[in-house]
């Protein structure tokens, strides 16, 4: 199966970013008392399809792929490899998603699994050891080959790579100078790299990580010695609001969610931006942010399906 349909014009540009993503304020009693405004970057609404960072770390990639196919790596409920396969069927793409977990091959797929599927990815399954290796070059190509995908243009899990940090520099420079702390949510570090590097003095990055294990740290740095040769910006993480790691989501999480859709109207993407938004309720309840001070909250998701 392989992505359809004529490629936009113009490569990824053709497909009408609405860039630079809007930044709207919102009124929330539980920031307004500890004297903080909250901002909304609401990258949720840059594209239909292609949304928030995921059209910021793939379109630079995209770009370069001359009508080779793309083979990228995730989990059965990645975002990232949605935004690909929908990426694959705008442009004319062959896309392959190489899938964690050999057992799902047997199995119904699941919504997000069956999106990638009708929108044309190949997906191809893997035991959890292979993917484990996956950067590994001999595991690399041996996957390759079995996916029938040598020519392939590779992606990393997440799509965070050197272009796609520098693909996410934009993001800050759009948000320099209007806010104290611009915080993200964090799966593999690519948009919090970018960022981070964009927002120049005066403003600070704040990674709030979605999975669990620590190596989030290490990853930034790496990804910006990659990008830019070397350190960029202030930015720094807070690891306790993963929930138990990617894709977990107890009744308290759920809860507050619904409470934060019906006060703003705003639908709230629950693996990653519900986590966002409550860290930051925490925080400013904890004085985390001095008075008078202006956070940006990055909006990189809508709820699926």
């Amino acid at each position: 199966m392989t992505s359809s349909g004529p490629p936009g014009p113009g490569g990824p540009a053709g497909l009408r970013p609405r860039l630079p993503s809007p930044l709207r304020e919102v009124v929330d009693e539980r920031f307004e008392r500890r004297g903080v405004r909250l901002l909304l970057k609401r990258d949720d609404l840059i594209h239909p399809e292609l949304i928030g960072n995921k059209w910021r770390k793939l379109a630079p990639n995209l770009a370069g792929a001359a009508g080779r196919p793309v083979l990228t790596f995730g989990g059965a409920y990645s975002n990232h490899l949605r935004a690909t396969a929908a990426a694959g069927r705008l442009l004319g793409l062959r896309t392959v998603g190489v899938v964690r977990g050999q057992e799902l091959a047997g199995r119904p797929l699941n919504p997000s699994l069956g999106r990638c599927a009708a929108d044309g990815m190949r997906l191809h399954f893997v035991d959890r050891s292979t993917y484990r290796r996956k950067t590994d070059p001999r595991t690399l190509a041996a996957v390759l080959r079995a996916a029938d995908a040598e020519d392939a243009l590779v992606l990393p899990e997440g799509g965070s790579n050197s272009a796609a940090v520098r693909g996410c520099r934009a993001l800050g420079e759009e948000l320099a100078g209007r806010a104290d702390v611009a915080a993200v949510a964090c799966g593999t570090g690519g948009t919090l790299a970018g960022l981070a590097a964009g927002l120049g003095d005066g403003t600070r990055a704040l990674g709030i990580p979605v999975l669990k294990g620590g190596f989030l740290p290490d990853a930034v740095r790496a990804l910006q010695h990659g990008a830019f040769g070397g350190p960029r910006g202030d930015w720094s993480l807070d690891d306790r609001f993963h929930f138990g790691g990617y894709a977990r989501i107890t009744p308290e999480l759920e809860a507050f969610a619904e409470d934060f859709e019906y006060r703003h109207g705003l639908p709230v993407e629950r693996l990653y931006v519900a986590k966002l938004l409550y860290a930051l309720v925490v925080l400013a309840g904890e004085d985390a942010f001095p008075r008078g001070s202006t956070v940006a909250a990055v909006i990189t998701g809508r709820p699926f399906p």
